[in-house]
């Protein structure tokens, strides 16, 4: 187990600065953007096509001793507007392309999210099953949208030797175990997931749980908290549409590791991931609105780097 970092935190850095800034905090693991929400500030596409930059890409990577543990292009490929759905997709595959020329196994992404009907303008998450309307939207996007899209496109991910990991996040049709494991089946073994643990907190989904519901379907880990606000929740309830920037308000906020659970509840959720055989990344996200990036990046590597200890022989792997 290694402790990386998502670099859209970073994204006012070159590629070279932001390898020396993590070296100092003891960081040699990066998860790299390539378009589409998480942009491509580290990591172009344009790559694919020529020779001299991907090696002097690779050149930064080796003189600094650095490794990447995926390339992540969360976007939505099943988004109703046919321009922005065919923008994604093709980010998405021209990521996974990439990832193969570079030998690196995990491509992380979104699961997207369809309209209600042909001819939509927005994507539609059904969060209920009542009215039954929306029991016959969430039919339509699965057997029209999500299953021919994802049929295909694990193929492909498939022919080239990469693995996608899917980010089970709320306002697409894959957000939890469940569904997660229902898009498994249809796209095959290829599909998998980026587990983030953030997003299940607050939908009352016990990560450590569900890490022994999805097991090996597990390819690629987040490193993020959730604060939970008792005393506002009853107001708000889970669902809680306000900006995330209105913390007083909210019901529940995105933090920084250590800031939502303690190290008790980190240490058995590193240890039920390695029960389950996942012996990767733990890629810090920062979305901790309370926390400057500089702050957030660098208390969760302290915290984690805590917990989790360079491989050695013979050596244990937590403290």
């Amino acid at each position: 187990m290694k402790v990386g970092v998502f670099t859209p935190l970073l994204s006012q850095l070159s590629l070279p600065a932001v390898l020396d800034k993590l070296r100092a905090l003891n960081i040699t693991t990066v998860e790299l953007g390539t378009g589409n929400y998480p942009g491509d500030a580290h990591c172009k596409l344009s790559m694919l096509d020529d020779a001299n930059a991907l090696a002097e890409f690779q050149h930064v990577l080796a003189d600094r001793g650095a490794s990447i543990s995926a390339l992540s292009c969360h976007g939505n490929a099943l988004h109703p507007d046919p321009v922005r759905a065919g923008h994604d997709a093709d980010i998405s595959r021209k990521t996974i392309l990439l990832a193969e020329k570079l030998g690196i196994p995990v491509v992380v992404d979104f699961s997207g999210c369809p309209g209600d009907a042909p001819g939509a303008k927005s994507p539609n998450w059904v969060t209920c099953p009542w009215p039954p309307d929306y029991l016959d939207i969430l039919q339509w996007q699965w057997d029209e949208v999500v299953a021919p899209y994802w049929t295909e496109h694990g193929k492909f991910a498939a022919d080239h030797g990469v693995k996608i990991a899917i980010e089970m996040h709320p306002g697409f049709v894959v957000y939890s175990p469940e569904t997660m494991l229902r898009l498994r089946a249809i796209a095959g073994p290829s599909v998998g997931c980026n587990f983030d643990p953030s997003h299940l907190f607050w939908q009352n989904i016990d990560p450590i749980a569900a890490v022994r519901v999805l097991g090996n379907a597990i390819f690629h880990v987040h490193a993020k908290d959730t604060q939970l606000y008792p005393a506002n929740l009853p107001f708000t309830g889970v669902l809680d549409t306000k900006p995330y920037t209105d913390e007083r308000a909210r019901g529940w906020i995105f933090r920084t590791c250590g800031y939502g659970h303690g190290a008790e509840w980190w240490k058995e959720f590193v240890s039920t991931l390695r029960m389950y055989s996942y012996d990767n990344v733990l890629s810090i996200e920062h979305e901790d609105s309370l926390l400057s990036a500089e702050e957030g990046l660098t208390k969760a590597a302290a915290f984690l780097n805590e917990l989790v200890i360079r491989e050695q022989p013979g050596a244990a792997w937590w403290v």
